[in-house]
């Protein structure tokens, strides 16, 4: 199948964020049905502390020493890096995850980290030329899962095309989420909903964001019909000390809202139990 079987979606990349969306018919294939089993509350716990992808210089993150650039870089556009080495370190022993280069114990080192796997998203993302790090162009959550497999840290992964998909997965374990990233979601308050002000979809959108779902935190099912607008989802970010210590939530309601633009993955390691 050829590489212009994709669909993909550009977005801008400022460097809080950097995400495009990239759908592959063969990886679509492994979509995982709901098949009506009962939705329960889960939580997935990250085991490095809160990355953040914007202060890299105060973090000790020499981006020209790592990578032989002219100049250092004090934030990048490496959300699926970053979210992909969150879902990691849940799907990981702490053995295993030291095995593999990333140290749970340092957030320097677990920030190296997911440079280092953003550059190989990058590099998987085959759709586009630029790569990570001689330009900043941002990645996509599948480029992010191919790195992943390549890499021998997951075994498969899969995707979630509606709500009650998407809470199923939540169940085995965390879900990798890619989403147009309004400017009313930065202002998320201590609760984390990033979709409080009831006029969010009017407000810009800056880019495209990778985030990893931790938690279907609520549920709201009656006779096996999910309720979304009750239902809320709690995702890890990667902009440090951020709304909720870090993290964020979200009604399903704003899932479906954006569902068109949204790309929901589940790298797994089906002979680890999580």
């Amino acid at each position: 199948m050829p590489i212009t079987d994709l669909t993909v979606r550009t977005y801008d990349t400022p460097s809080h964020l950097g995400r495009h969306q990239v759908l592959d018919p063969r990886s679509l294939a492994y979509q995982r049905p709901y098949d009506g089993q009962p939705l329960r509350v889960t939580e997935w716990e990250p085991r490095i502390p809160v990355l953040d992808q914007q202060h890299l210089l105060a973090q000790g993150i020499r981006t020209s020493e790592s990578y032989g650039l002219d100049g250092d870089v004090d934030a990048l556009s490496s959300c699926t890096g970053n979210a992909g080495t969150a879902l990691l370190s849940i799907i990981l022993a702490k053995a295993e995850a030291s095995a593999a280069g990333l140290d749970t114990d340092d957030a320097t080192a677990a920030e190296h980290f997911a440079i280092g796997l953003y550059a190989d998203a990058s590099a998987r993302d085959q759709w586009r030329d630029a790569t990570w790090p001689t330009q900043d162009v941002g990645s996509s959550g599948l480029g992010v899962a191919k790195a992943l497999r390549e890499r021998g840290l997951i075994d498969q992964y899969g995707h979630a095309t509606t709500a009650e998909e998407l809470c199923a997965l939540l169940q085995t374990g965390p879900v990798l989420m890619g989403l147009p990233w309004h400017a009313a979601f930065s202002e998320a308050g201590s609760d984390g909903f990033i979709d409080a002000d009831p006029n969010w979809s009017t407000s810009p959108i800056e880019g495209g964001h990778e985030v990893c779902i931790t938690a279907l935190e609520s549920v709201a099912t009656s006779d096996g019909v999910l309720f979304p607008a009750q239902t809320v989802i709690r995702f890890r970010n990667s902009w440090g000390n951020w709304a909720d210590h870090g993290d964020g939530r979200l009604t399903l309601s704003t899932y479906l809202a954006l569902r068109d633009q949204i790309d929901i993955c589940q790298p797994r390691r089906d002979g680890v139990r999580l």
